[in-house]
């Protein structure tokens, strides 16, 4: 008898404009496997349901995004330590019946770099852009590779105090108006705010406080070169975009799905560059 067909889905709640589908269902492709990865839209007082009937559903697991990351927290019946550090779980999967959540996120930050910027572990400091939910899954990735001096700087401080709670040692929290005195010597800034992104443009640091041998990451990838990441390269920074975190998150949950391990590759980052492009 013919193995059913592996079906993995991206829910959140809107879900139209995800680009998870084009990912997963390219290397569902490139890897002649029969499955199947589909965008399913979960207004959050059904989202409890629809994680009960997700194995009746013939679901092997599957990715969650904005608004269900912290109730798919809550949801699961196990969890990585990803997951219990960030606070949330963007990946979800079946083990011997039982719902595992995972978080991917800073795995995805951290292999961008590693594909961008190689060697980005050993040059902190590091100023952190930010205190929402990106920030903590980039302070977990920083922390990972054993970064000893992480700055997080927000407009309100009690987020970012907060944060330096959660991650304890080599953490420190700081309001906007000490983010030119922490850039001096810094050697890695991350932006996670929104600052930046389409239709919310602007500046969320000077690159021009940075040392020389500085790098920048833009965790926004609409647009793929933020107002950040011009102006640091202008100054002659290393800068590396945001669109690799998207695909490099992507890998553990295919692999777990789908029984291989895919590779975020020029080609695939090619196909959702091109779809940024807004049609005319």
């Amino acid at each position: 008898m013919a193995e059913t067909m592996k079906k993995a889905f991206v829910t959140g709640h809107p879900i139209k404009h995800s680009r998870s589908p084009m990912i997963h269902g390219h290397w569902l492709a490139k890897h002649g496997i029969d499955g199947s990865y589909e965008a399913i839209d979960v207004a959050s007082r059904d989202f409890a349901d629809f994680l009960a009937s997700m194995q009746a559903n013939g679901y092997r697991g599957g990715n969650v995004t904005i608004p269900h990351k912290e109730a798919a927290f809550a949801g699961v019946a196990c969890r990585d330590d990803a997951a219990d550090q960030i606070g949330a779980v963007n990946t979800l999967w079946l083990e011997d019946g039982t719902l595992w959540g995972g978080n991917t996120d800073g795995h995805g930050f951290a292999a961008n770099l590693d594909d961008y910027a190689p060697g980005w572990a050993s040059n902190g400091p590091a100023v952190v852009l930010g205190a929402g939910g990106a920030s903590r899954a980039v302070i977990h990735a920083l922390k990972e590779r054993g970064l000893g001096d992480i700055r997080i700087v927000n407009r309100t401080l009690a987020r970012a105090i907060e944060l330096r709670d959660r991650f304890g040692a080599g953490v420190s929290a700081h309001e906007m108006a000490a983010t030119a005195e922490l850039l001096g010597d810094a050697g890695l800034l991350v932006n996670t705010t929104a600052l930046g992104m389409q239709g919310n443009e602007g500046l969320p640091a000077d690159p021009a406080l940075l040392p020389d041998n500085a790098i920048v990451n833009d965790i926004v990838y609409v647009p793929l070169e933020t107002p950040l990441l011009a102006a640091a390269r202008a100054r002659g920074l290393k800068t590396v975009d945001g669109i690799g975190m998207l695909l490099n998150q992507a890998v553990p949950g295919f692999e777990r799905w789908f029984g291989v391990r895919p590779r975020v590759t020029a080609e695939l980052r090619a196909l959702i560059v091109a779809d940024l492009v807004p049609k005319s």
